[in-house]
């Protein structure tokens, strides 16, 4: 564990990755238009919603670096992950629903890459190192990319989200049983690679064929606090309450057990 990269392992054949739960906005703080902006879009208290998860010997890997600073879960070349879709970048320039979120301009090129040297590549030091270790013990290993988002966001998506958002690089991250397992845990208010198919790190780190399978989970922040229409400094984010998201933590619960049972059928 570091400052800013925590790791909590364990011996089970599965890995929970928590990319955006962070809110540190580190040594460029001054430079964003509003902090509590720079914050919003964070996947906020996802790291207590799975803590359960070591409890079932899983290894969960989290940055408390913030998405604004440097987004874990983009293509570090800069690619798209959805071409032709509104999305960010690895350091962001704006906010989910399109504003700007520095004062002027945003980071060039030396800056980036010194963010990702800085962050990213720790991050993904750690998670390669952990896989590994697990792929070492067991047949099998999930990596379980964990993820949340409000409801409505027209700029990303029409309409109201799905409850549960499965990501599996249009079936190529994992074999299509742990697919039906997660979905099948996760209950009828699902999608499997509708609008969120998988980020960087499921892309990245899914293989299958070599016994690594990645799946992604995006969660309406909804399921676990109440969400007002119009986020603002006064509203957001509501306080974790364990009693309001103890309906969903089971629902995850029996997720994650799905993804275990995949993990040791291959051992």
């Amino acid at each position: 564990m570091s400052g800013w990269l925590h790791i909590l392992r364990g011996d089970a054949p599965l890995i929970v990755a928590l990319p955006h739960t962070g809110t540190d906005l580190a040594d460029v703080a001054g430079q964003f238009r509003s902090p509590w902006i720079a914050r919003r879009d964070a996947d906020w208290w996802v790291d207590r919603l799975y803590a359960f998860a070591h409890d079932m010997g899983a290894t969960t890997v989290r940055t408390a670096i913030s998405r604004s600073v440097v987004d874990v879960n983009r293509d570090p070349s800069g690619a798209s992950l959805y071409p032709g879709m509104a999305t960010t970048e690895l350091c962001p320039t704006t906010d989910f629903d399109g504003a700007p979120l520095y004062v002027a301009g945003g980071p060039d090129a030396g800056e980036i890459a010194r963010r990702r040297e800085t962050w990213f590549d720790p991050y993904h030091a750690a998670l390669t190192a952990e896989i590994e270790r697990l792929r070492a013990a067991h047949g099998r290993v999930v990596l379980y990319d964990a993820h949340s988002i409000r409801s409505h966001i027209p700029r990303l998506f029409d309409g109201t989200l799905p409850q549960f958002n499965i990501g599996t690089n249009g079936d190529a991250s994992c074999d299509p049983a742990l697919t039906a397992a997660v979905a099948a845990a996760a209950g009828p208010d699902q999608v499997v690679n509708g609008r969120f198919k998988g980020g960087w790190t499921t892309r990245h780190y899914g293989r299958p064929g070599d016994g690594i399978h990645a799946i992604q989970m995006e969660l309406a922040i909804r399921g676990y606090m109440d969400e007002p229409d119009v986020p603002d400094e006064a509203n957001w984010p509501p306080a974790f309450d364990p009693a309001r998201a103890a309906p969903l933590t089971a629902v995850l619960a029996d997720v994650l057990a799905a993804c275990l049972a995949f993990a040791r059928q291959g051992a």
